[in-house]
């Protein structure tokens, strides 16, 4: 029948793809990879000479670890996943993805949520397929503003499975002058704004240390900014979303504004032209809808879990066409 089709799983390489990224995750301390094609060579890829931020990535850290002090557990770490483009020597860094509320913390380890991780470096990689994982920021209590030994010990695990064989790696610090407006540098690989500072290191395969990363700001959003106020919504349903994402073909996303607020919205297409399963996932609710040529019908929540809920609506519709 027709609408089997759209229950086809995903097949070659977007499957090996999540695989990769997911196994990378779950075994790095903080976060994890997406390799390259095995299509096509890769590049060449020489040491890197310096990490490029937009300043839109730039603005997420320096934000977002200010709003994180002010938070109860502000004393224990946080991060960031930094997805973008790695160049035959440098690194430009295009998206950020947060730890997280439901990571793993303290006062001393970041243990990133892998699955909303996953989920959210699948969304991100549909503007551009080329995006993949460079490194993590994480932050230290007091003034350690280089990578710590049990930092070393996971991140030298982790970086084989980078391209390049090199991951970025920031250290955010605390203990920077209050009271500047405006961004400096006062080293090559560090930026302080007010009391905070990230300094910024690069580690190879095999190598035994960090080594000091230039860092150079260019101008460019942050691609993954409009998932940030979404993010507890998606940890709440990564799971179901991955497995959806696994099982069909061609599921999109979109971050939507309308008079409720923000949303995420997931289209699964059917086999049938212009028809399709929506669902708009908010922090408090999710919404079921069903496109037909067009036409918007909403649809009672049929189960209290995403993906069965779409996987019900695929055999009520097979059963009337």
């Amino acid at each position: 029948m027709e609408w089997i089709r759209s229950l086809q799983p995903v097949l070659g390489r977007t499957v090996q793809l999540l695989q990769d990224l997911r196994r990378s995750l779950l075994e790095s301390p903080r976060s994890g990879s997406l390799s390259p094609t095995p299509f096509s060579p890769p590049p060449a890829y020489a040491p890197l000479d310096r990490v490029l931020l937009t300043d839109g990535v730039g603005r997420t850290l320096f934000e977002e670890y200010e709003a994180h002090r002010q938070e109860a557990r502000g004393e224990e770490e946080t991060g960031w996943l930094l997805l973008g483009l790695r160049e035959a020597e440098e690194a430009v860094v295009l998206a950020t993805l947060p730890a997280g509320s439901e990571a793993d913390t303290s006062v001393s380890h970041v243990r990133f949520n892998s699955q909303a991780q996953a989920v959210g470096s699948r969304i991100v990689r549909q503007r551009d397929r080329r995006l993949t994982i460079l490194g993590v920021v994480h932050t230290h209590p007091g003034s350690l503003r280089h990578p710590s030994e049990g930092d070393l010990r996971g991140d030298s695990e982790w970086v084989g499975r980078l391209r390049g064989k090199e991951g970025v790696f920031g250290i955010g610090t605390a203990d920077g002058t209050p009271g500047t407006m405006f961004a400096q540098q006062p080293k090559p690989n560090m930026q302080c704004l007010a009391e905070l500072r990230f300094c910024w290191y690069s580690l190879r395969q095999g190598e035994a240390a960090y080594r000091p990363l230039p860092i150079e700001m260019t101008i460019g959003p942050d691609l993954a900014r409009s998932l940030h106020p979404l993010w507890p919504a998606l940890e709440a349903h990564a799971d179901r979303i991955e497995r959806l994402c696994r099982q069909q073909v061609g599921v999109r996303f979109e971050v939507v504004e309308d008079d409720w607020g923000l949303g995420l919205s997931l289209v699964v297409p059917l086999a049938e032209r212009d028809h399709a399963i929506r669902v708009l996932v908010r922090s408090k609710e999710v919404r079921y809808y069903v496109i037909l040529a067009g036409d918007v019908f909403e649809i009672e929540n049929p189960d209290p879990s995403l993906d069965r809920a779409v996987y019900l609506l695929l055999a009520e519709l097979a059963g009337r066409y």
